[in-house]
């Protein structure tokens, strides 16, 4: 209970207009199937969601934020689209097997669902996967080491799923340059 209280509490205060689409998923649509079915899981305010009922999923986001929720579901209206808005502990969420065309994570981490999330995909169902790693170049939450991730720990947690694309910049060369403090990736469950 005090997760999703403290997790309304930061969502009351976020204004929709500063959030973004994943860099993951924004820069690789094109991969997107023409229709099926997405889960933006640890949807937080639902940007990801958003695109993919956009592209013409039928599109299911779960958090444990109802506050996050329900901005969701006011902007998919606004935008005449349909989200299934689900209030879930995602931390402990028994995902259907073979359900999902694609999955979209974005800044969570919790390493013992990786088979639940790869189980949920349908065959040739795409997960896309962006969070934050130990090779932080800011000091910026979260700095737990539980929710970052070690150097290559996502090719890791999803080795079972074929790479379709993977970018991990760390402490290598321009450090001003590029996302330097998420690894991002691409799989697809063959």
């Amino acid at each position: 209970m005090i997760t999703k209280m403290k997790w309304d509490k930061i969502y009351t205060d976020v204004d929709y207009d500063k959030t973004q689409v994943a860099t993951v998923l924004a820069a690789h649509q094109s991969l997107l199937p023409k229709k099926g079915c997405g889960l933006d899981l640890a949807c937080g305010l639902g940007e990801n969601a958003l695109l993919l009922a956009e592209h013409g999923l039928e599109t299911y986001a779960f958090d444990i934020s109802s506050v996050a929720l329900n901005k969701l579901q006011q902007q998919a209206l606004q935008r005449k689209l349909v989200v299934h808005c689900q209030q879930q502990d995602v931390e402990n969420i028994p995902l259907a097997k073979n359900k999902f065309d694609v999955i979209i994570v974005s800044r969570f981490l919790n390493r013992d669902l990786s088979c639940v999330i790869m189980d949920a995909l349908k065959v040739k169902g795409l997960l896309f996967y962006q969070t934050f790693t130990q090779a932080k170049i800011s000091n910026t939450p979260p700095n737990n080491p539980n929710y970052l991730l070690a150097e290559n720990e996502l090719l890791r947690l999803f080795s079972p799923l074929k790479i379709r694309y993977y970018q991990e910049y760390a402490l290598a060369g321009e450090q001003s340059d590029g996302n330097r403090d998420e690894a991002l990736f691409i799989g697809q469950k063959i």
